[in-house]
């Protein structure tokens, strides 16, 4: 019992991890129709930035903050330069954004290396019965928890997110009554690539910061939204629980490989049977 209670905690804390990780994308993709392939390039932005700031003696705590105000600079800019001119375009903003992506990953290579130093992980544990889990991954449940309850907040109860939701579903409507559509739209794909950039640091003791640390986040994070539906926050973060949970225990009680493979073949599944995600007939729209 005591051992199958850490594999069921480390699993959830594997779970949160994935969906702080899909988050941003979420948002991006749930608000603006945007999907944005640079999205790990993102997370791993977030990470180095934190990196270079605990570097220059800022406490870890602090660098959190910093690594989210550069990306969302970054994103407010990378929407004006190039997403604005793309809107009702899928192809094409996938296309651009995977170019991107590219780019911030060579860009990454040259001046930082393919390997960079690890921040250390806080050395905090705890026990169930005969085992030890260390807290600061199961710190992100909390993480998690918090993330998706401040989002949902932001989204619902303040004049920012009725203008956000406005400005993509009904744009001239929204610049009839007022609402300038193209600042809300810069300010919420920031907010995205702010979310993408927390990840990064927030996740830094835990994966080191590396030009492809975002490939391990990206495509996961990808299918989650995909598996989600029309409902992005709420469908995200059910399938990030459902399906991360799953394919983690099953990576504890086998490999790795045989984590990933579920992931994988329950994605099929599940599309096969939700063909427009699990949130499709759901009566909530967010």
């Amino acid at each position: 019992m005591d051992y199958f209670a850490t594999v069921l905690i480390s699993s959830l804390s594997s779970a949160s991890i994935l969906l702080i990780a899909t988050l941003g994308l979420a948002v991006v993709f749930g608000l603006m129709g945007v999907i944005n392939l640079a999205h790990g390039e993102f997370i791993m932005m977030g990470a180095y930035s934190a990196l270079t700031a605990t570097q220059l003696g800022i406490p870890f705590i602090l660098a959190i903050p910093v690594a989210v105000l550069v990306t969302m600079v970054f994103g407010a800019l990378v929407e004006i330069i190039i997403i604005r001119r793309l809107y009702g375009r899928l192809f094409d903003t996938m296309l651009a954004t995977w170019g991107l992506s590219l780019a911030l990953y060579q860009g990454a290579v040259l001046i930082f290396g393919s390997v960079s130093p690890g921040i250390g992980m806080p050395q905090i544990n705890f026990n169930v019965g005969d085992y030890t889990l260390a807290a600061y991954p199961i710190f992100m449940i909390l993480v998690a928890a918090v993330m998706l309850a401040g989002i949902y907040a932001l989204l619902t109860r303040t004049v920012y997110g009725m203008k956000a939701r406005a400005a993509i579903q009904v744009p001239d409507m929204a610049r009839a009554i007022g609402i300038d559509s193209a600042r809300t739209n810069t300010l919420t794909f920031a907010i995205g690539c702010g979310l993408a950039g927390f990840a990064g640091a927030i996740l830094l003791p835990i994966v080191p910061a590396t030009p492809s640390m975002g490939f391990a986040f990206v495509i996961k994070a990808f299918l989650t939204v995909v598996i989600a539906g029309p409902v992005t926050l709420a469908g995200s973060a059910l399938a990030a629980i459902g399906v991360g949970t799953g394919a983690s225990v099953v990576a504890s009680f086998m490999t790795s490989v045989a984590g990933d493979l579920f992931f994988f073949i329950l994605t099929v599944v599940l599309l096969r049977l939700y063909p427009l995600g699990v949130s499709a007939k759901w009566r909530i729209k967010l």
